[in-house]
């Protein structure tokens, strides 16, 4: 449960204006933890780090395990001597939108010549702390590299498209592959190592100044995962390891026909009989990354919406029973207290909202939500309670002021009602409403700092192109913008200030 009351700025590490056409773990994360250590914020808020595939999604990962290598600083690697300085200067710029693609042509190439560097020359404690890593993290690293070099071998086609003994993992065909291809998997490791030693000091860094970290872990995980290909026997899948059912959502007031998402959905009877062995896993090596974890789709742990792989909608699809209750007991007594946020958005039910109470787990408002009419009010600061996250928006809103521009008439009167914005608008009149309520954590949009439009728009659910891109300019974080919230951030008493305790009134 949440103990104290705090706030912090969701942002993307890919949304950082970073040399290399992507926002990086480099020179403008520090920068960011600064201003965020200026505000007097004690969270910054990530989206799932793990590296993406078709999409760009991080939520339809290659891997729910692994880091994204895209999000590795050349620019760290240049001045720990693994690059030469010149090798930077036909990167892409820190400005304009995230391009994805052309990140990958120009920063895996020298992923590779770092690598090649390191394991030529690195030595004393330094090697000793990758071989450290490759030991620990050999549950998840071992495999990935294996998937990484040959999906780089297939020219990035889905594992299921790769010769049939690669698809079943033959154990002579793999024997021979990892003996042929030793010098390929080292350097999917070293990459992995790479961005493992920069996150940690990132975190580090931001540790001393008191910022803490939230990741995000979807629920499920991509089709075209090195999860998928390794654990067919934990998913829902055929002899030809083709998915049966996959994941979705039923049709609702937005959509007549809900929506597919696809992702191959778990054997729960099979990971029972493990004793959750693969999930617990999973949330161990999220939480070595992050202070706090948010559960995507949380409401899946309680009941999922399944739908037959060969349906072109979600409308023929069911609802089947899932074992959260189980998975959380278990998980508690592997690792312990579970510092984890429920994204409890979507069909929430009685069942749904029995297992985050039971399991002490706080759950998401978002204001944005509030205003439509009776029923949202729960979104609004005056029904939140303390074991509570509240949000302005999330990744997958439009930012405030783009919400704002489209808002119906009933909302701008309700909004006008409820919070009296002033001579600086409706973000920061919403922003205040979300600060001062009593839920214990305020999240708020790195783009609602801004004041931007729909042009700031991280993602739009169920489009398929043109998410994931936003990136804020190299001037963005102006000090007025630090000072204004830090000022806010004080009066609702979420700066981390702690009372004396008087023993004599």
């Amino acid at each position: 449960m949440l103990t104290e009351r705090a706030s912090g700025i969701l942002l993307h590490v890919s949304s950082l204006p970073s040399r290399g056409g992507i926002g990086d773990l480099g020179p403008a994360a520090y920068a960011f933890a600064d201003f965020l250590a200026a505000a007097k914020q004690q969270y910054w808020q990530v989206l799932p780090l793990s590296p993406t595939g078709y999409g760009n999604s991080p939520y339809s990962a290659l891997s729910a395990f692994a880091g994204n290598p895209l999000f590795i600083s050349l620019e760290v690697l240049a001045a720990q001597g693994w690059l030469d300085g010149s090798s930077l200067d036909d990167l892409p710029g820190a400005e304009g939108p995230a391009d994805f693609e052309a990140a990958a042509r120009h920063k895996y190439p020298l992923l590779q010549r770092a690598a090649e560097r390191f394991a030529a020359h690195s030595g004393g404690a330094l090697r000793s702390r990758f071989e450290q890593f490759c030991e620990e993290s050999s549950f998840w690293l071992d495999p990935y590299a294996s998937f990484a070099v040959l999906r780089s071998m297939f020219a990035g086609a889905s594992w299921s498209e790769w010769p049939p003994e690669y698809v079943q993992r033959d154990p002579g065909a793999m024997a021979a592959f990892r003996a042929e291809h030793g010098h390929e998997r080292l350097m999917q490791k070293i990459i992995q190592f790479f961005f493992d030693e920069q996150w940690h000091a990132l975190r580090d860094y931001c540790g001393e100044r008191k910022i803490g970290f939230i990741g995000d872990a979807a629920i499920f995980v991509n089709y075209d995962s090195c999860d998928v290909w390794m654990n067919p026997e934990i998913f829902d899948l055929d002899e030809q390891k083709k998915s049966l059912q996959v994941s979705g959502v039923p049709p609702d007031y937005f959509s007549p026909t809900g929506q597919k998402w696809g992702n191959p959905l778990y054997r729960w009877d099979v990971l029972k009989r493990r004793n959750f062995d693969w999930w617990e896993a999973r949330i161990r090596r999220a939480l070595s990354l992050c202070d706090l974890l948010r559960l995507d789709h949380f409401r899946g742990f309680e009941a999922y919406w399944s739908i037959p792989a060969e349906d072109e909608t979600a409308v023929r699809g069911s609802w089947v029973k899932a074992p959260g209750m189980q998975l959380f007991q278990r998980l508690r007594a592997q690792l312990g207290d579970l510092p984890l946020i429920a994204e409890d958005l979507g069909l929430i039910t009685p069942e749904v909202e029995k297992l985050r109470t039971s399991c002490g787990l706080p759950g998401m408002r978002v204001m944005q939500f509030g205003f439509s009419g009776r029923g949202a009010h729960i979104h609004l600061p005056h029904r939140c309670e303390e074991n509570m996250v509240i949000y302005t928006g999330t990744h997958d809103n439009d930012t405030t002021m783009g919400w704002w521009h489209t808002a119906s008439e009933t909302e701008r009167a309700a909004i006008a009602a409820y919070l009296h914005p002033g001579d600086d608008g409706v973000v920061w009149a919403m922003m205040r409403g979300a600060a001062a309520s009593v839920a214990r954590l305020c999240l708020f949009p790195m783009q609602d700092l801004l004041q931007l439009g729909g042009e700031g728009r991280m993602n739009t659910p169920a489009q398929s192109v043109g998410n994931w891109t936003w990136r804020y300019s190299s001037d963005a974080l102006q000090p007025w913008i630090a000072e204004k919230l830090a000022a806010l951030t004080e009066v609702t008493d979420r700066d981390g200030w702690v009372e004396p305790h008087n023993e004599n009134p």
